[in-house]
């Protein structure tokens, strides 16, 4: 089995490591009406439940969300994902225009965009909120509770900013702001652990799979992130990520291959080295050097090192997830995915979904937030980790928890897969022929 190593520092004797208890949005892309994703488990009697001390309640590992094409499913990760990006770009990018993307037909023009995200931070709960449209900040509040009361950190109305009383230190965010920067945003710039703590924890969120702009970016990132764990070499330049901090790079290694190896795609080990290429500055071509990456293949007695481009989509899908998985693994944070079986085998999905639910490759209580259309990986879930999104007629995105589906509790025994194939649970495409058959002149 693979072990890994937890950080450094562990998490808080008695307080746990951080952990999301639920996020919610509105009026984001097809979502409209406010939808919510809740980790906190209901079935606790099981070791992928996590108890949470002073909060009465056990968070899962993992939630998993299923529906038809174009019900919305990415669109929840999307969302984590913008006000993750949101919290660390405003104050570079928002000089002009809130890149927000409310829902596109008229119900959502007049609407401002709603995000909440509620975590535990070392045995604290945290409640962060926020509401902004193109043209400005309308509302956005951190809370905490301490000792189970809600105290205010920060609070803004408009242009009206609320400071908790001892934090003198984030003063200075109220003469920094503007109505399109996020005071959290801002607060980062102070040394204040009751805010730091909570921003270095929603910005440690990786996301995987999602298409968009800047798709390829965070696969260069994946790439870059998996490479490191590969390399001998602690003198190149580290990087920005959860769990890259700490590289030990003989037991990394070990690590990495072991999850590499996992797949069983016959790669017995992986060769990071530098090979020259012609780079360009201002016309002239300059030699310079890069990093190559290729996996070893093994046939019988012999081993050949195949470049990286030579891989399949499945193995190259599968490199790029070992450093953001070990990372989060290692700093307990949390991992989107979009799409999981877009380039996995079934095999593959399913032992990543094992490595956080088990204590034992998940010590630091590390979430992994996926979507997915392989209904097999439904006999690898809880019933209280399966999140089903539909399309309703107005277009809007709807999404419920399986375990409560159409209001009756869905029992702890049920074969899920077998359920939802047979549309006990909705979330299926509505495959009308009609249409298509007429077209092709096969009906009148």
């Amino acid at each position: 089995m693979l072990a890994v190593r937890a950080s450094v520092e562990g998490c808080p004797p008695g307080r746990g490591c951080p952990v999301l208890i639920r996020f919610e949005v509105a009026n984001f892309r097809s979502i409209l009406d406010a939808v919510e994703l809740s980790m906190v488990a209901i079935d606790r009697d099981r070791d992928a439940a996590r108890p949470i001390p002073n909060l009465g309640e056990s968070l899962l590992p993992v939630a998993a969300i299923f529906g038809p094409n174009a019900s919305g499913k990415s669109n929840i990760i999307a969302a984590l994902t913008w006000l993750r990006t949101a919290v660390r770009d405003s104050l570079r990018f928002w000089d002009d225009e809130i890149p927000v993307e409310p829902f596109a037909f008229s119900a959502g023009e007049h609407r401002p965009s709603e995000f909440a995200v509620e975590s535990v931070i070392s045995g604290v709960r945290f409640e962060y909120l926020l509401e902004l449209d193109r043209r400005e900040v309308v509302y956005e509040a951190l809370f905490h509770y301490p000792e189970k009361k809600r105290r205010r950190i920060f609070e803004r109305d408009g242009s009206e900013f609320k400071l908790q009383r001892g934090l003198g230190n984030l003063s200075g965010t109220r003469e920094l702001l503007t109505p399109r920067s996020l005071a959290l945003s801002i607060a980062r710039r102070f040394d204040e652990p009751l805010v730091s703590d909570f921003i270095r924890n929603l910005l440690a969120t990786q996301t995987l799979g999602l298409t968009s702009h800047d798709k390829r970016r965070r696969d260069v990132g994946a790439h870059l992130a998996t490479t490191r764990w590969f390399e001998n070499d602690s003198d190149h330049e580290q990087l920005s990520l959860p769990g890259l901090e700490e590289l030990d790079s003989r037991a990394d290694r070990a690590q990495a291959l072991a999850l590499l190896r996992l797949a069983d795609l016959g790669i017995d080990d992986v060769v990071v080295d530098e090979i020259p290429y012609l780079g360009s500055d201002s016309g002239a071509s300059l030699p310079s050097r890069r990093r190559r990456v290729r996996l070893v293949h093994r046939l019988a007695q012999e081993t050949v090192p195949f470049e990286f481009s030579a891989e399949s989509e499945g193995t190259r899908t599968w490199y790029r997830l070992i450093g953001p998985v070990l990372g989060a693994l290692r700093s307990g944070s949390l991992l989107l995915f979009d799409e999981l079986d877009a380039s996995l085998h079934p095999t593959l999905s399913m032992e990543l979904i094992r490595l956080f639910h088990d204590p034992l490759t998940n010590p630091r209580g590390a979430q992994l937030i996926f979507t997915s259309h392989d209904t097999s990986l439904l006999n690898h879930l809880n019933r209280d980790e399966v999140w089903l999104t539909e399309k309703a007629p107005d277009g809007t995105t709807r999404l419920g928890a399986l375990a409560e589906f159409a209001g009756e509790r869905v029992r702890k025994s049920q074969n899920l897969e077998r359920a939802y194939l047979h549309g006990r649970f909705g979330a299926l495409p509505d495959a009308d022929r009609t249409e298509l058959l007429r077209a092709l002149g096969l009906i009148g």
